[in-house]
């Protein structure tokens, strides 16, 4: 039985959006690790990439009627999910730390940076 281009590209899609699922590991630590606040984490760039992953969970669904596609990019949009909330969570605490009040402050350590007015 001959492999298509067809099912070797599906292998390849499916082994790699996969394992993303478990790429996404190691920014988890880094961002619970992290005592400054995970400033270097971008809310907008995880949050479209979770918006991403869910319109893809809808596409499975709705259009091609696989449910393992749909389940692997839940997975995916799960785990931007937690960057997010994550990443929210340590500015939280980073603020309170510092005295702040505990709003969520998109850029901290922005007030450190010089003026270039």
């Amino acid at each position: 039985m001959a492999i298509t281009s067809a099912d070797a590209a599906l292998l390849v899609f499916t082994a790699c959006n996969t394992a993303r699922v478990f790429a996404y590991l190691p920014q988890m630590v880094k961002i619970g690790r992290d005592a400054q606040g995970a400033a270097a984490i971008s809310y907008t760039t995880w949050t479209l990439f979770g918006v991403s992953h869910l319109s893809t969970v809808a596409y499975a669904i709705l259009v091609v009627d696989d449910w393992r596609m749909a389940a692997v990019f839940a997975a995916n949009t799960l785990c931007c999910a937690l960057i997010v909330s994550l990443t929210a969570w340590k500015r939280l605490e980073y603020e309170r730390r510092r005295g702040r009040s505990a709003s969520v402050d998109l850029y901290p350590g922005a007030d450190a940076l010089p003026d270039r007015r």
